[in-house]
């Protein structure tokens, strides 16, 4: 209890710090550049940050210098992205859904099957020339998307089994604090529950939900495979994080900077890529023989079925997707062969 009560106090007075500390420089007259994450400073996330810190620092060392705030240290993401927007902090990596409020396009991401593999998912990812008019359409918003991130397949785990869709009936499972997450888990005919990723470990283990929805090292890095002993391979949804950036601070760069600070983010996603999948199997590895998880192997196609409208109502009800669900459908057709 000790313990987090420190970490809870310590948090905040970085964030105290962050808030006051706003655009300053270093004693040495750098410009300090603070970057927040939810993630261990294990995590590929943590790893593929490094590598950012790395070569602007090389390159640009005698301007800035780069801090990296793990493990919600700056609060929540949702919390952190709105310090980005004042700049407050400068950088913050926050999954998809929780740009939905600020730009409508995002919620695409959010729908469930939208990509049929992870070699579509990387391919439409990847193409950072298509993906800068996706990157720029929270400008106004005080934020600009630089590189994106593997978050991996979602999944479900619980403390009770989930085999077939039915087993979600009467659970309270946490989803991200995003409606069309909602929508999704609702349509499974569970009880979605948005919450900050930090809360999740507590409410499952004092019985406040059931379960979640998150990749696998969502088990060993957060510790969730401590109190929910279920994963199920229903594979839902391919969900990016992205490294967001205070669109201030981008538009003041010189493009020289700027053009080092984009090729640090480009370079940070290829570490993070490269970590992704050894990161899994480890997690796995853990998660079965310290933790006692049980992965279990579903019929997928069930889980398609029962949210098969599902993708038909998120297009008529927010036409601003569809073109970038036209590109990905196209993407798709390619590695099934149909084109």
């Amino acid at each position: 209890m000790r313990k987090r009560l420190m970490k809870i106090f310590s948090g905040f007075f970085v964030l105290a710090l962050a808030l006051v500390m706003t655009g300053c420089s270093a004693s040495n007259g750098k410009r300090i550049i603070r970057i927040a994450h939810a993630q261990s400073e294990t995590h590929p996330e943590h790893l593929g940050l490094l590598k950012f810190k790395e070569i602007i620092e090389d390159k640009l060392g005698d301007r800035y210098e780069v801090e990296i705030f793990p493990n919600e240290l700056l609060g929540s993401a949702q919390k952190a992205i709105e310090l980005t927007q004042t700049g407050a902090i400068d950088f913050v990596v926050a999954g998809t859904a929780n740009l939905e409020t600020f730009a409508d396009v995002y919620e695409v991401f959010s729908m469930p099957y939208l990509f049929t593999s992870e070699e579509a998912y990387h391919e439409v990812m990847n193409d950072n020339d298509y993906m800068q008019q996706v990157y720029h359409s929270t400008d106004d918003s005080g934020f600009r998307v630089l590189t994106w991130y593997n978050a991996g397949t979602r999944n479900f785990y619980s403390t009770k089994r989930i085999e077939t869709p039915e087993d979600l009936k009467g659970q309270k499972i946490r989803v991200q604090q995003s409606p069309a997450s909602v929508n999704m888990v609702n349509s499974f005919g569970a009880a979605a529950s948005p919450m900050s990723f930090g809360e999740v470990y507590t409410a499952i283990q004092q019985g406040v939900i059931h379960g979640a929805e998150n990749n696998e090292l969502a088990l060993t890095n957060n510790k969730h495979g401590e109190v929910a002993k279920y994963y199920s391979y229903n594979k839902h949804q391919m969900v990016p994080d992205m490294l967001i950036g205070n669109a201030k601070l981008l538009n003041d760069m010189s493009e020289e900077d700027l053009n080092v600070f984009m090729e640090a983010a480009l370079a940070s996603t290829e570490v993070e890529l490269a970590e992704w999948d050894k990161a899994v199997e480890e997690a796995k590895n853990i998660a079965i023989n310290e933790q006692g998880v049980e992965f279990i192997d579903v019929d997928v196609q069930k889980f398609k079925d029962a949210v098969s409208n599902v993708q038909e109502d998120m297009l008529e009800a927010n036409p601003s997707i569809q073109e970038l669900y036209d590109h990905i459908q196209a993407v798709n057709a390619k590695y099934e062969g149909k084109e």
